[in-house]
C-alpha cells in the first residue's frame, strides 16, 4: 500500500465496508453483480478513492478502499450505498419487489486498516514523549 497525496496532505486511509441487500436476499447475481461492480468503481473514481478489493457476493458486498481524509467513513458508506442503490434499481427495477423498494439495509460494517498496527503507533508516540523528556 502506498501513501497518497493531496496538495496539503499525505495519507493512507483504508476502509473495509460490508453491506447487505434488504432482507439479505440473494439478489446480486449475474448482470446485477457486474453492473453493481461497475457502479461502485465509478463512484470510487468520482470520490478520488482507490479500490483495493471489491467483491459483490449474492447477498453482500465487500469494498476495501483507500480514500482521501476529507471524507468521513460514515459519509463514504452512505454515499457508496445511496448512489449505487439508485443506479442499480434504475437499471433493474424488478429488484424493488424483493426489497420493498430499497436495495440496501441501513446497516453496514466498517473497519479501518493501515500499514502499521495500533500497537506500533502507540509505541512510537510513547517513544516520542520519552525523547522529549530526555531533552529537558
Amino acid at each position: 500500500m502506498e501513501y497518497k497525496s493531496t496538495r496539503h496532505t499525505k495519507y493512507l486511509c483504508n476502509y473495509h465496508f460490508v453491506w447487505i441487500p434488504k432482507y439479505r436476499r440473494d439478489l446480486l447475481v449475474g448482470e446485477v453483480t457486474e453492473y453493481t461492480k461497475e457502479v461502485l468503481k465509478s463512484i470510487a473514481e468520482e470520490l478520488d478513492c482507490e479500490i483495493i478489493t471489491l467483491e459483490v457476493m449474492p447477498d453482500h458486498v465487500h469494498l476495501f478502499v483507500n480514500c482521501p481524509p476529507r471524507y468521513s467513513p460514515s459519509y463514504l458508506a452512505n454515499y457508496f450505498k445511496g448512489k449505487s442503490a439508485r443506479l442499480v434499481l434504475k437499471k433493474f427495477p424488478e429488484l424493488r419487489k424483493y426489497t420493498g423498494g430499497k436495495l440496501w439495509t441501513r446497516n453496514y460494517f466498517i473497519s479501518t486498516a493501515g500499514n502499521v498496527s495500533s500497537e506500533t503507533i502507540k509505541k512510537y508516540i510513547e517513544e516520542q514523549w520519552e525523547k522529549e523528556n530526555e531533552k529537558n
